[in-house]
Order: C-alpha cells, then structure tokens, then sequence
C-alpha cells in the first residue's frame, strides 16, 4: 500500500488538561508508556492526568514529563496500526524531546527525567513574577520585532515562538512585555494577551537554563536518529549525538521557528501532517501556515484509524 508523504509532530506545554488521555485507556501501548514513565519519576502519571489536582498538573515540572510521555503514548498507539514512519519529525518547544524519543535518537526512559530537569532549570533561571509570555495576534512578525526592540527601554523583550502567520509570542521582563504589548498594537497588531505561565521560556533570560542544560545533556545518550528531525532553534536537521545536545540547549533561550519549520516540511514534499498528543493546538496551526497541507490530530484511539484511511488514500 502507498500511503502519503507525512510528517508528525509533537505537542508543548499548553496542550494539557485533566482527562486528556480519555479514550485511549483501552490501548495497551498508551498505558504501557505511562506505566514506564511513572516508574522513572517514582509517581502515578496515570492518576495525575485522570484525576489531577489541575494545579499539579500544571506545574512546568509536572506538564513537562506528562506532556512527552502523552506524545510517546499516542505515537506507540499510531505505529501498532501498522502506519509506516513518517518522512519527518518535529515537535514544538518540549515536543522537540518527543520527537528526538520517536526518532531513536533519545531513549524514553531517559528522557522522561531529563525534562523534568529542563523545567526545573528554566522555572528557576528567572524569580516568579519577574517575567512574562504573551501572545501577539493579527500582526507582522517584523513590526512586532521592532515593537519588542522599541519597548525594551534596557530590560528585555523578544518575539519567542513564529506559531504561525498572525500569531506570535513574546517574553522577557514583564514590564517590558507589557509595554510591548501596547507597542505591537500601535504597529497593527489586533490583540495581545499575557499568557499563563510561569516563566519567559525561549527568551534570553534563559540562557543559565540553557547552560544547566547542556551540561545535564552530556551525560545523556544520545544516537544518530533514524528519522530526521527539524529542530526548533534552525529548523535543520542534527545528525550527531554533539550537535543534537547543542540544539538542545540553546532552544531554551531560542526562539521557536515553527512556521518555518512547517514550511520546511511541505518543502519536502510532505503532504501531511499527522499530531501525537492530547488537543489539536498544532493540527490547527498547519492550517494556518499552509492550508495545503492536512493535518490529523490523534486525540483518541477512534481518530488512529480515520488518519490511517486519509493517509492511505
């Protein structure tokens, strides 16, 4: 059977929610998975993402590991369908560790720990309350760069994550997001939001949680993947144990190219685009970035087998 050209992808933090794995409890490799990541951490994943408390869930400490363990759940629960492996893989901001585990490059078991430890660098790199995320909406990706430069005014201030046309956040100093915020309007943007979270992740407050990092990172295994993977800081592939920990630690402080890395796909010849993880946040950007590629999002064990069907034509 021919089946399309495709591309997966994998989800971040923000994707989260009690009962996100509803419907998938009867797929034995989704409980397997969440069984062997429980083990790692020494705590009931399972419980948390069914039962909660929501506020532990949304702990960057918690979301973390419960986000890459959903992503390999679903990604397990795809491959046992009989799918063949995707042209290529990628994952946004977290989901970028998701997707070196599903290429081989990374083992699951370590890197359930290892994420762990990424939030806790990138939740400690900056005092709560003292910086911020928002989400710019409706505006060009270069005036809200120069909004971002001219409301810095000496702290900091950057674009973070390119989402898609339209939609892109910002972080930095909380008083100078604000500021940008206003800054972004007056150069056309529709709307800007604070976001959510407890950290500016991708900004260069960042960088002692990038440098925590790559030292954490050489002493983790890591293999030449056996499905390329786009990484977030260059939308390139990295082919050597070296320069993937490289990767790895500057995308903390780096900005997420998502778009590009869309584009990058289609650009292979990628016709869809098939998402691993609980919500449809990616799936909905695809549409965003290039209507002329499909997306699926597997959200419960009914949508493996229609994404199977649309993929084999």
């Amino acid at each position: 059977m021919t089946m399309a050209i495709y591309a997966t992808v994998f989800p971040g933090q923000g994707s989260q929610s009690i009962g996100m794995m509803a419907g998938w409890e009867e797929h034995p490799e989704v409980r397997a998975t969440f069984d062997e990541a429980s083990a790692a951490l020494g705590e009931d994943l399972w419980a948390l993402v069914t039962d909660g408390p929501g506020e532990a869930l949304a702990l960057t400490t918690n979301t973390q590991p419960v986000m890459l363990t959903a992503g390999i759940a679903v990604w397990r629960a795809w491959l046992a369908t009989g799918a063949p492996r995707p042209a290529v893989v990628a994952g946004h901001s977290l989901g970028e560790y998701t997707a070196l585990v599903a290429s081989g490059a990374l083992a699951f078991r370590d890197a359930v720990p290892l994420v762990r430890f990424r939030a806790q660098a990138m939740q400690e790199a900056v005092p709560a309350g003292i910086g911020a995320m928002a989400a710019i909406l409706g505006g060009d990706d270069a005036a809200i760069a120069e909004a971002c430069r001219a409301a810095a005014q000496g702290e900091v201030v950057e674009p973070v994550n390119f989402n898609s046309p339209g939609q892109v956040v910002i972080a930095g100093h909380r008083t100078a997001v604000e500021r940008a915020i206003e800054a972004a309007r007056a150069r056309g943007a529709k709307r800007g939001m604070i976001l959510p979270v407890s950290a500016p992740f991708h900004s260069s407050l960042l960088k002692p949680a990038a440098d925590r990092l790559a030292e954490r990172l050489a002493s983790i295994e890591i293999h030449a993947p056996s499905i390329p993977v786009l990484h977030n800081v260059d939308v390139a592939e990295h082919r050597t144990p070296e320069s993937i920990r490289n990767a790895l630690a500057r995308q903390a402080a780096s900005p997420v190219r998502w778009t590009d890395t869309l584009k990058a796909m289609a650009a292979r010849g990628v016709t869809d685009v098939v998402e691993c993880g609980p919500g449809r946040v990616l799936a909905g950007l695809v549409r965003k970035i290039d209507p002329t590629l499909k997306a699926h999002a597997l959200t419960d064990g009914h949508t493996l087998d229609d994404a199977y069907a649309a993929l084999a034509g």
